[in-house]
């Protein structure tokens, strides 16, 4: 019989295969060291703030995930879209028409429609203030300490109530020392990345400061077959400025952030998958997931900037205040060709603006027994634009306005230890929050959207003041040293407002308000660590009562000039349930090796859907919410005569998933498989080299669509292709 190879060889073939699915070879003279007993190691800790205090991930009674700057490295995340396929049961991505305007669902929670007057349903966090608009919030990944992402409601520990989940970027702290890093990359599509950071400390770590920095660039991955220009390319320059001071002999310390963030990228290209009607041409469609023909200028840009201050007082050994005050804003112009021809078909230009305020006032007590924090929260936002729309060149509109929101609010959370193993949390938020609504919608007779309106389908100011308690308490339950069981019920709550797109000429309900989205949550968890401390488990059952969906709807009908149109209406769904459970999972067998991923189930229905008057509930169904997802990631550390050779293989899975509320079966996705890889060579502490590969099979997977049938429009936006980066990092 053959003799059996030993072990190290059947490593050298993962690191081989591995880079040839990334279209590498490892260096010939590459020799790993000589074969020793394989090591046992345990995993680390991993420290989280998710209930505003410092703990271990495996000790909170949340379903939470937490990334570490080092996992991120691995995993190739440049952007939070990238999130989508390691944390369970989160949809994540860029919308239709931009680079960084983001779609963020959390179990069937969330929402997809980017216009003012309706609020996420998934709270984005950046260094603990609050994101309220979705343009500008796909934050690039750098100089970032972890990024935390909670399921479930979330209100009696964060500044804004969210009703689906939070997504936490946590920046690196200020250094109390020099310190500093630099990575510069290249890839497919001509990718040119750099991204820097450094930090120091002066006056015996009294005074420290933080720069960080990111150049991201790539030509398009589609062109526009009218000029030739590039459509889904980036061009995109981010910048932050951190500064603290921290006297010695105090407990007090503040720190200053500014961060600004520029957009320059084009158009979003996209797949017509059908032959417009209103086409003289009848173009066929197009073969390319990205190529459009538009007649549009092809500029899309987003600018956002937010300033922050953040205060700590150390009163005594257990208690510490912590005051929060930010301000954020974002400005984007778009073009939105929707037909994707020459022709002017369905032209939209749109320009949105925001800008909020906020402050946020915790006390936070650490005990021996208990602990917790209260605190108050005020914000002030305004959201607002124009959006001229052209249609057939015959029709001309503009959707014009400002939405206003004051929200005030009061919460707490406390936890008990009653016994060595029996925990009890409790929390409590009251909100009150007023939102005024001025809207001008009105029709032109040319495509100068200028001098005297021949029409107005809306013209109101409106105003809503709502209040509401969610409350939460959570048991905990320590069965051993290993393994911790929960069970949490918590509300979540989401205000209503009212429709910007409103025309009352021919919807006068459109005026109206749509109301508040409420979900009472029960979970039941556990969190296992075993294997003698090599093996994380985590599982997490949910049961949600959903009341009041807020869904973003497009109707067709006949304009008073007998032209089609079509109107979009902001509804309120009715009832539904979510119910599924999730397992998450981190394995060191060996010192070399580490097995990590998850399996998340979700079951959405809706109970009452009712439209003019007939319940519809079971021809209806969630979007951007697959009933199955997965993700493994393998990795080995090979140790070799210079340094360590860390590589990756990573599979995610989807099934089936609707993008829009139209559920066209022809904008939805059918389960499919991303394959990724990559390769790091760590040649000391300092200096390391990187190849990453993602979608290596090259899927092509829609996200997001439109399909509108007065304008004779079916276009379907996809994923990223296959692409490769190559790169080095310096630290100091």
């Amino acid at each position: 019989m053959p003799r059996r190879l030993p072990a190290p060889s059947r490593v050298h073939r993962l690191h081989f295969a591995i880079a040839a699915a990334l279209g590498a070879a490892l260096p010939a003279q590459a020799q790993t060291a000589p074969a020793t007993e394989p090591t046992v190691t345990t995993l680390d800790v991993v420290k989280i703030t998710a209930r505003k205090r410092e703990e271990s991930l495996q000790d909170v009674p949340v379903a939470v995930t937490a990334l570490t700057a080092e996992q991120l490295d691995k995993l190739a995340i440049k952007d939070l879209g990238d999130l989508q396929g390691q944390v369970p049961n989160l949809t994540i991505y860029a919308a239709r028409g931009s680079n960084t305007t983001l779609t963020t669902f959390i179990r069937g929670v969330g929402q997809a429609d980017p216009l003012w007057g309706v609020d996420p349903g998934v709270g984005i966090y950046f260094d603990d203030v609050y994101i309220a608009r979705p343009q500008g919030a796909l934050l690039d990944v750098y100089d970032v300490q972890r990024v935390e992402v909670l399921r479930g409601p979330q209100g009696t520990l964060y500044g804004k109530n969210t009703v689906g989940g939070a997504v936490k970027y946590v920046s690196k702290p200020l250094p109390q020392k020099t310190e500093g890093a630099v990575t510069l990359a290249t890839g497919s599509y001509g990718q040119v990345t750099a991204k820097g950071a450094v930090g120091t400390a002066l006056n015996d770590g009294q005074l420290r400061f933080r720069l960080a920095g990111a150049s991201l660039n790539r030509d398009g991955y589609g062109k526009n077959l009218t000029d030739g220009s590039a459509v889904s390319d980036q061009a995109t320059t981010s910048g932050r400025i951190s500064a603290g001071w921290f006297p010695t002999g105090s407990t007090f310390n503040a720190q200053v952030s500014i961060d600004r963030t520029r957009d320059n990228s084009h158009m979003r290209g996209f797949q017509r998958l059908n032959v417009n009607a209103f086409d003289p041409a009848k173009t066929p469609p197009t073969t390319g997931r990205y190529d459009i023909a538009t007649g549009m200028p092809n500029a899309n840009y987003t600018n956002s900037e937010g300033e922050s201050l953040t205060m700590n007082w150390g009163l005594n050994d257990d208690w510490n205040l912590k005051y929060i005050a930010a301000h954020r804003a974002s400005d984007t112009d778009t073009s939105i060709d929707f037909d994707g021809l020459p022709n002017k078909i369905a032209d939209v230009r749109a320009e949105y603006h925001d800008s909020s305020q906020s402050h946020e006032l915790q006390a936070i007590y650490e005990g021996a027994n208990h602990s917790g924090v209260m605190g108050v929260y005020w914000f002030d936002g305004r959201a607002g634009g124009t959006v001229r729309n052209n249609f057939f060149n015959l029709s001309f509109g503009t959707t014009n306005g400002i939405v206003y929101t004051e929200g005030k609010a009061v919460f707490g959370d406390w936890s008990w230890r009653l016994t060595p193993q029996f925990s009890v949390s409790t929390g409590l938020r009251y909100t009150k929050e007023t939102k005024r609504a001025r809207v001008l919608n009105q029709a032109f007779a040319n495509d100068t959207f200028s001098g005297t309106p021949i029409a107005t389908p809306a013209n109101f100011d409106n105003s809503r003041s709502v209040t509401n308690t969610s409350p939460r308490l959570s048991l905990e339950y320590k069965l051993s040293n290993a393994v911790k069981l929960y069970t949490t019920a918590s509300r979540g709550f989401k205000s209503g407002g009212y429709n910007i797109r409103a025309n009352t000429l021919s919807f006068p309900a459109s005026s109206r308000p749509f109301e508040d989205e409420k979900l009472d949550s029960l979970e039941l968890g556990a969190k296992m660590i075993l294997d003698g401390g090599r093996l994380e488990l985590n599982t997490a059952l949910f049961h949600n009562k959903y009341k009041n969906v807020q869904l973003s709807v497009f109707t067709s009908y006949t304009q008073p000039n007998g032209q089609p149109g079509f109107f979009g209406d902001f509804t309120n769904a009715g009832k539904a349930t979510l119910k599924g459970g999730e397992v998450e999972f981190v394995w060191n067998p060996s010192a070399d090796w580490r097995v990590s991923g998850h399996v998340a189930l979700l079951d959405a229905k809706y109970d009452e859907y009712f439209d003019r008057g007939v319940n519809v509930a079971d021809q209806k169904k969630f979007t951007n919410t697959p009933k199955t997802q997965a993700g493994l990631n393998i990795e080995h550390n090979a140790r070799l005569a210079m340094g360590t050779l860390r590589s990756r293989l990573g599979v995610t899975h989807r099934t089936k998933v609707y993008p829009t509320t139209d559920l066209s079966e022809s904008l939805a996705q059918d389960a499919y498989t991303l394959v990724n890889a990559g390769l790091i060579w760590e040649k000391d502490a300092r200096l390391s080299f990187f190849l990453q590969g993602s979608n290596l099979t090259d899927k092509a997977y829609k996200t997001d669509g439109y399909n509108i049938a007065a304008l004779g429009v079916l276009n379907a936006y996809y994923g990223a292709p296959r692409t490769f980066s190559v790169g080095g990092t310096y630290k100091f």
